[in-house]
């Protein structure tokens, strides 16, 4: 399943339009399965940024071995 984010509106007469770079990206005829979301409060932003503390907060220091394997380069 492939998804697309963007923000648009509701015209008074009910209809969404797709912004047209995000049309050319949907073949035509294409079964869709649409997802609405609307009224985001500042609250989204506080909850994100403590779900992120709580992720944070099970990192520990010798976790960082696997960032070191990462970044080595592999021999030749």
């Amino acid at each position: 399943m492939n998804a697309i984010r963007f923000k648009g509106t509701v015209a008074p007469n009910g209809q969404i339009a797709l912004p047209p770079d995000v049309a050319r990206q949907i073949p035509q005829g294409e079964r869709l399965e649409v997802v609405l979301l609307w009224g985001a409060s500042s609250g989204d932003s506080a909850w994100r940024a403590a779900g992120r503390r709580q992720f944070e907060t099970a990192y520990a220091p010798e976790d960082s071995v696997y960032e070191q394997l990462i970044d080595e380069t592999p021999p030749a």
